[in-house]
């Protein structure tokens, strides 16, 4: 059986040839003209929009509050946390003039007479200023907790960029956080880590492992970062969001201390967190297929929609009223909580074209309709998530209206369940726990070309020196760990690494 699929490239073939057709081809994105920045095309924006809606709502539930802070942070805030600054130094855009003037031969150049007296860092990220607001924000216990949440763009200067995975300019939500105690901002850090496993699970339809990140791979500045790590389908890792606990460090370098019950002036502790359009990337990775894209119901702009089969001719008008009180009947039921959201498409584009110009954007549903549906009462549904039968032809299904409005609801439903099922099981088959020796784990990522997913080691925590050699040794087979999951069976060996006395367990793999 061979399946003339929508796309050239194919996953098993040439996954980052595949992934970027799939981004081009599903009108998510495309090249802006500055390296690293990309248009973010009206279907990518529609789903970035569903996410943010729904995690801005789950982000408010937890008593949070958005605000907003300048794009612009004074370089001096930077210099005050020298762990932070030394994370980000290289990857700062610095803004040193504010005025261009004539070169005298066509072109533009910096005003000398207009250069800033303090240069200013494009937003890479904002503890610091963020930090800045709560040193005059915080005075008393009374003034506790401040819980703060904005949805920005911040530039960080890639040198090798791919579209919503990596690149200079990227959106986000970012959420910063002060509370009295240690205790409080740990809750709060693993808090919302949970909220960013249960929001990718039940939203994204994208199983992911949360843990904590090795010493390594904090946040610059933090005391604990912790993580979400996603299978992509050639067994990669992508951390899909972070959440932080960043002690008393940035408070001392900020001042934000506060007057207690007792009348002491105490450090506050801080946290951060946030995830950003790289989950676009996530989900195009987990869940796209040698058609293209398959966006989960939840947040998919259109969860449905209908093409009628246009001839041209006088029966269009008939036809496109025949859509448009289907469409009507379908707005006024729910799935997964919400009104179905239902586009007609009646741009004068042959039925076929359009058909897979919808395939390769990954709408859940699609609903063809022609004159003898139309004459018949019915409609045809194509589910996005089956594509095919058994033997490789369209799995199409002509329905009657009543039939398939009544349906539709629970559908969306089950197409949602069943990408989150399909990509469990990829997970769950693709993390192996039995690699003995430094020899079987060289050997398991040998072959460039295969998939083999995450392994899971025991290992002592080391720092300093022993940590580094591992790291080392790890970095020549292009693996990192990733994290300790916090769902971890108990130690019952010694460290894979050292032969100490191991602590926990922590996943190794390649990563994006």
């Amino acid at each position: 059986m061979t399946i003339r699929h929508a796309l050239k490239n194919h996953r098993a073939v040439d996954f980052a040839a595949w992934y970027q057709e799939v981004v081009a081809e599903a009108d998510m994105a495309e090249e802006s003209g500055v390296r690293g920045c990309m248009v973010i095309r009206p279907w990518g924006y529609g789903i970035w929009e569903r996410i943010q809606r729904l995690l801005d709502d789950r982000i408010k539930a937890t008593g949070h509050d958005n605000c907003y802070f300048p794009i612009f942070i004074p370089l001096s805030y930077f210099e005050k946390e020298a762990e932070h600054v030394e994370g980000f130094a290289k990857e700062m855009a610095v803004v040193t003039h504010h005025r261009l003037i004539g070169d005298g031969k066509g072109g533009l150049v910096p005003d000398p007479d207009a250069k800033l007296e303090e240069p200013l860092i494009v937003r890479p990220t904002s503890e610091t200023v963020i930090g800045a607001a709560f040193s005059r924000w915080i005075q008393s216990w009374r003034d506790l907790p401040v819980k703060i949440n904005q949805w920005a763009n911040v530039v960080r200067w890639e040198m090798r960029t791919r579209m919503f995975l990596r690149t200079s300019e990227f959106l986000w939500q970012e959420g910063h956080t002060a509370h009295a105690t240690r205790d409080e901002a740990m809750a709060e850090t693993l808090a919302i880590l949970e909220l960013y496993r249960s929001f990718s699970e039940d939203v994204l339809a994208m199983p992911v492992v949360a843990g904590e990140k090795p010493e390594h791979e904090r946040f610059p500045g933090a005391v604990a970062t912790y993580s979400i790590e996603a299978m992509m389908q050639d067994g990669k890792a992508l951390q899909a969001g972070t959440t932080h606990y960043l002690g008393t460090g940035f408070a001392e370098a900020q001042d934000i201390r506060y007057q207690s019950s007792d009348g002491d002036h105490t450090l506050v502790h801080t946290t951060s967190w946030g995830v950003s359009t790289r989950l676009i990337g996530g989900v195009i990775m987990t869940h796209g297929d040698d058609d293209g894209l398959r966006v989960p119901p939840m947040i998919a702009p259109h969860q449905i929609v209908i093409v009628p089969m246009l001839r041209d001719n006088d029966e269009d008008a008939a036809l496109l009223a025949y859509c448009e009180a289907l469409a009507a009947r379908l707005r006024e039921q729910s799935a997964l909580g919400e009104p179905i959201r239902v586009l007609l498409d009646k741009r004068p584009v042959k039925a076929g074209p359009k058909r897979w110009s919808w395939v390769k954007k990954g709408a859940p549903l699609i609903i063809e309709i022609g004159g003898r549906d139309m004459a018949e009462g019915k409609a045809t549904q194509i589910r996005r998530d089956a594509l095919y039968r058994d033997d490789g032809k369209l799995a199409s299904e002509a329905l009657a209206l009543d039939a398939l409005v009544a349906g539709a609801g629970a559908l969306l439903g089950e197409i949602q369940t069943r990408l989150h099922r399909e990509a469990r099981e990829r997970l769950d088959r693709s993390i192996t726990r039995d690699i003995a020796d430094r020899d079987a784990l060289k050997a398991h990522f040998a072959d460039a070309s295969a998939y083999p997913g995450w392994v899971e080691v025991q290992w002592s925590r080391p720092t300093g020196a022993d940590r580094d050699a591992v790291v080392e040794e790890l970095k020549a087979l292009k693996l990192t760990m990733r994290n300790v999951p916090r769902d971890a069976a108990p130690v019952d060996g010694p460290c894979f690494f050292s032969g100490a006395t191991a602590v926990e367990r922590i996943l190794v793999g390649r990563a994006y």
